[in-house]
């Protein structure tokens, strides 16, 4: 590999490694969005499928071969296990900060920082950011609509929520039955069960609008939760979850028996407590608005903080480090 010139340019240079998996590549855009706007980073993708790394590289902190067009790195995050060979064989570049999104199977130590949510429970650290819920690229909104849109994201079943076709479909069922003055927009995901899909299909008419997942864009979800005033999900994704209680919209969760002992149910448990998330027994409260205040649950930009308050990006790069609590 060609010896890499340590940047100095104005701009910070942060790498992000993907394994491309969506809730992953997720995490890390919406780190790196809240850097470059508090930074003003440049981010640069890294695909950790295309480059070899063998075991013993990862193990002594030797580079593979990259793209020679990379600028030199200040800050190289990581999400996703996929990505960790990738990352332990960039620890020791010249100049670089590493930090890893999730709690890792290998020592937090031998990574500069790390970024890891309550409910994986890591132990306190001074190099380690414990974030409520998972970091997303939803911007919190400002004021909610007044119109009465309502917007029920359905999920699938995983390891962690006993899933039931008919208890979904009756809580969704009965809120619009309930409601019947809203109009509703339902949207399925690539593990919603195909028979579910089809019995939510024939809710379709002039109130509710039934919208195939496979068949939105990106910024679809964004959209969608500008224009709602409600917002009710299926628990069994935290990333689903985290990403409707970020916007700041009214959010409430349908009701599944969890599996014992689940991380993702714990965390869900977590936010409910919080007053973050309602259950389905206080559905009047998240059709009518009146939630419990709490502070909005902007997790991208709490850690995006932290990691300049912890000096991982040369401070020579910037005007000055914000607060961790401060808004942005």
């Amino acid at each position: 590999m060609a010896k890499r010139q340590v940047n100095s340019e104005s701009a910070p240079v942060v790498w992000l490694l993907t394994d491309n998996k969506a809730g992953h590549r997720n995490q890390l855009k919406g780190l790196g969005n809240r850097l470059r706007v508090l930074a003003g980073a440049s981010l640069h993708w890294l695909e950790a499928s295309t480059v070899n790394v063998p075991l013993w590289r990862a193990l002594t902190g030797i580079p593979p071969g990259l793209p020679d067009d990379l600028p030199h790195p200040d800050l190289i995050i990581a999400a996703g296990s996929g990505t960790h060979r990738l990352l332990l064989s960039l620890r020791r570049l010249r100049g670089s900060r590493t930090l890893v999104i999730m709690k890792p199977a290998f020592p937090t130590g031998w990574v500069d920082a790390a970024i890891i949510p309550a409910h994986d429970s890591p132990r306190p650290n001074r190099n380690v950011f414990i974030s409520q819920g998972v970091i997303n690229t939803i911007t919190p909104l400002a004021r909610i609509t007044d119109k009465p849109e309502a917007l029920i994201l359905i999920g699938g079943p995983s390891r962690h929520f006993k899933w039931d076709d008919d208890v979904v479909h009756e809580q969704v069922t009965g809120l619009i039955s309930t409601y019947p003055q809203w109009r509703w927009t339902i949207s399925d995901s690539r593990r919603t069960p195909t028979v579910l899909h089809a019995r939510l299909a024939e809710m379709a008419n002039l109130k509710v609008t039934v919208v195939n997942s496979q068949q939105t864009h990106e910024n679809w979800l964004n959209h969608q939760l500008a224009a709602s005033r409600a917002v009710w999900i299926t628990p069994d994704s935290m990333s689903m979850v985290c990403e409707a209680i970020t916007s700041n919209v009214p959010t409430g969760v349908l009701t599944l028996t969890p599996s014992r002992g689940s991380r993702v149910a714990n965390g869900v448990g977590q936010l409910v407590q919080s007053g973050h998330l309602a259950e389905w027994s206080d559905h009047a409260a998240v059709m009518t608005g009146n939630k419990n205040h709490h502070p909005v649950l902007w997790e991208a930009d709490r850690a995006a903080r932290w990691v300049l308050a912890k000096r991982l990006l040369p401070k020579t790069h910037q005007t000055g480090y914000p607060e961790i609590g401060a808004a942005g």
